[in-house]
This record gives C-alpha cells, sequence and structure tokens, in this order.
C-alpha cells in the first residue's frame, strides 16, 4: 500500500470533509514545519458558512490541524470534531481563524 510521493502543492483545491460527509471547505494553502519537514495544517478558504457561523466572516479562512487529517484522495477527509465548534470543548481552540490572502 506505497502510494507514491506527491508534491504538497497538489492539495491546493481540494475539497475538505467531515469525516460524517459534511463541507468543510477548499484547501487554499499548507502549513509546513521545515525542520521535521512535514506538514502542520491546512489552511482553508470558501468555508461552509452554516459551520462556522458566529465565527469567521466571508474574508476570513480557518487552519486545521494536519493531524486531524483522515485520507487524502480527490477530497480530503478530516476528523469530525470540526462539527462540533459550537460545544466549546478544547479542541475547538485548535482551529486558527485568520484573514484569507
Amino acid at each position: 500500500m506505497n502510494a507514491a510521493p506527491q508534491e504538497i502543492t497538489s492539495l491546493v483545491g481540494r475539497e475538505v470533509y467531515s469525516n460524517n460527509g459534511v463541507f468543510v471547505g477548499e484547501i487554499e494553502d499548507v502549513r509546513l514545519d521545515l525542520d521535521a519537514r512535514s506538514v502542520t495544517g491546512l489552511a482553508l478558504a470558501e468555508l461552509n458558512h452554516e459551520l462556522f457561523a458566529g465565527r469567521v466572516d466571508g474574508n476570513t479562512g480557518v487552519i486545521v490541524p494536519y493531524r486531524w487529517v483522515r485520507a487524502v484522495g480527490d477530497v480530503v477527509l478530516i476528523n469530525d470534531v470540526i462539527e462540533r465548534l459550537d460545544t466549546g470543548s478544547e479542541e475547538d481552540e485548535e482551529v486558527e481563524i485568520g484573514q484569507s490572502a
């Protein structure tokens, strides 16, 4: 099950869904740890407005931790923790909200 390595830029433009099938957003950029040579986060834009209501406006994106990624294919699947943003759990603080470029 060794897949051929892909360029990081191939992630840009892919849609992101929770593992429950809820659209989260579209990858606009990636956050890298250059020392570890790894992806640490996905910067999302074109967000699901219902999912992020009251947290972001139209010019804002979010960065989700890459450890939430469950699968990468034609789309990216992440843990359903993103759907629980309104519960006030500690994991909510890991989603970074910022201005889109």
